[in-house]
């Protein structure tokens, strides 16, 4: 699964930050989730429209950040 499938950036939605595709679920509030322990069930549960494939999707997008960037 491509990452790029369920993530997007709309400048019209949440001021252009990442968001899981057809949602207003930012990548960031889902990484945020996962980084406090939270898991996949408990967020899915808070966010209903996501599925197990948008937090893996979300944890792919980091990795690929993470790759290319030095913080």
């Amino acid at each position: 699964m491509e990452w790029q499938e369920r993530i997007t950036s709309d400048p019209s939605i949440c001021h252009g930050k990442t968001c899981i595709k057809g949602t207003r679920v930012m990548v960031s509030v889902v990484l945020d989730n996962l980084a406090a322990g939270i898991s996949n069930e408990e967020i899915l549960q808070s966010y209903p429209s996501l599925n197990r494939l948008d937090i893996q999707a979300a944890i792919s997008y980091a990795a690929e950040l993470a790759r290319d960037r030095n913080l």
